[in-house]
């Protein structure tokens, strides 16, 4: 994995979080992710955050459409440092995230701010600081099926650029910008490594273009 020059060191990594819970939305170590921030005890979390180390905890929530105020969250998600912010006439705030490390929720800690907050156990994760091995990719089979499936969402790509990107940020990128279901981008999170995201991330293209072309793998659309 590429280096990430916004990672923190695993000693100043905080004890306690503000996360962000939103489905379907993945932050992984050395991805960018962009947000459009509007809600105004997110903005609130921002502000705190750019007063302070500027990190985001990006969590999917477990149940979507669970009615409750409080929906329960996943266990694991991904700390993001905020690397570029603006604000907006409006007065919402549109921010990048650049991710740096994976963290396992101990336990949800109060708020007096609106947002929720937890106390994080990066444990596990201290390797997300470092650059990851390098990927074992077959590069023709992966971008053969990502073609496949591209064709089958409707998405239009700059395929010379993707040939020209490395394994390793084309992983990352692709496993966050892809519109795989929660769980699978929740899978793709819990992956322990960039070769084991690699591998899933192939399955599931694989397997999303057989279910498009009705169990016939040879199928094209």
């Amino acid at each position: 994995m590429t280096a990430n020059p916004f990672a923190h060191r695993f000693e100043d990594l905080p004890a306690t979080l503000p996360v962000f819970p939103l489905t379907g939305v993945l932050l992984l170590p050395g991805g960018r992710l962009p947000l459009n921030v509007f809600e105004p005890r997110y903005l609130k979390m921002v502000r705190d955050a750019l007063a302070t180390d500027r990190l985001i905890g990006m969590i999917q929530p477990r149940t979507p459409n669970d009615p409750a105020e409080v929906p329960e969250m996943y266990p694991l998600g991904c700390a993001g440092r905020i690397t570029q912010f603006a604000e907006t006439d409006d007065g919402r705030f549109m921010i990048t995230l650049t991710g740096a490390c994976r963290f396992r929720v101990d336990q949800e800690v109060a708020s007096m701010r609106g947002y929720r907050r937890v106390i994080a156990d990066w444990s596990d994760y201290r390797a997300d600081l470092t650059p990851d091995c390098e990927v074992d990719l077959d590069r023709e089979r992966f971008d053969g099926s990502l073609r496949r499936y591209f064709d089958s969402q409707g998405i239009t790509a700059d395929w010379e650029t993707i040939r020209n990107t490395a394994d390793d940020p084309l992983i990352t990128t692709l496993a966050m910008i892809c519109p795989f279901e929660p769980n699978e981008k929740q899978a793709l999170l819990e992956t322990p490594g960039l070769q084991e995201r690699a591998d899933m991330m192939l399955t599931l293209l694989e397997m999303a273009v057989i279910g498009e072309s009705g169990g016939d793998c040879g199928a094209r659309h």
